[in-house]
């Protein structure tokens, strides 16, 4: 499906859980080719933002759109998106073609060709696509399934700390087939813990703090505007001001 430049349109995004919000009015665009990371610490609403974004958690208030349509009132509109969790489901018993033929049966039962050639192009996992799935290192399910939701092709992909818990080079590999799908023209909302990794990767950064966007731009940007050494600082400025300012 085509669409126009901007991919995502998140607006006022608010949930709460037993009369506590967890996220309030939570705003941001992912545009065609960008890269916007959420960046911020446990419990800042991060992946329930996700989780709203992608279909899971229905908005108390706001809406999300892809490519201009709402996925909250348009159910198949969420086919416009991928979205890799944070702790992503595997089957230990299937192998990595399973898996692809799985999902591909899901999303695009037409494409499964197609879909398994670009599993094997960008996973780079070569014959052990063959062995199950529970033989497999953590960083080889991580390329297993980021590949599997590239391929897809969908405008948008939601990644859910992509690579938490994986090795230096692995983590090398996933950020550089992440800014690989950007430049082919996707949309890419991902969260974080690593702000050096969100330096590298992201062309934007929204910093999240206790359920709302404390500020957003792009990482030398914010780094600069809060007289920082780099974006670890700068988020604990940012942090810091909107604390100051609530406390007026």
């Amino acid at each position: 499906m085509s669409c126009n430049d901007i991919i995502l349109e998140a607006r006022k995004l608010t949930k709460s859980f037993s009369g506590r919000y967890v996220v309030k009015d939570v705003s941001l665009q992912v545009r065609a080719g960008e890269v916007y990371a959420l960046i911020g610490p446990n419990g800042a609403g991060k992946t329930t933002t996700l989780r709203m974004v992608v279909g899971i958690y229905r908005p108390d208030r706001g809406y999300v759109r892809v490519c201009g349509r709402d996925i909250h009132r348009d159910p198949s509109a969420r086919r416009l998106l991928a979205y890799l969790p944070e702790s992503p489901g595997v089957y230990p018993r299937l192998t990595g073609y399973e898996h692809v033929k799985f999902y591909a049966g899901l999303y695009a039962p037409g494409k499964l060709r197609e879909i398994l050639r670009r599993v094997e192009e960008i996973s780079g996992l070569g014959e052990a696509l063959h062995r199950r799935v529970g033989e497999y290192s953590k960083g080889m399910r991580q390329r297993l399934l980021l590949s599997i939701v590239l391929a897809l092709d969908t405008p948008l992909l939601v990644l859910d700390e992509p690579t938490s818990g994986l090795d230096v080079y692995t983590s090398y590999e996933i950020r550089r087939i992440i800014r690989s799908a950007a430049s082919e023209g996707r949309a890419i909302l991902l969260t974080s813990h690593n702000m050096l990794e969100v330096e590298r990767i992201a062309d934007r950064v929204g910093f999240m703090s206790s359920g709302v966007i404390v500020d957003e731009g792009p990482p030398r940007m914010l780094v600069e505007k809060y007289g920082a050494k780099d974006l670890e600082e700068a988020f604990i400025k940012a942090v810091k001001v909107r604390g100051s300012d609530h406390n007026k």
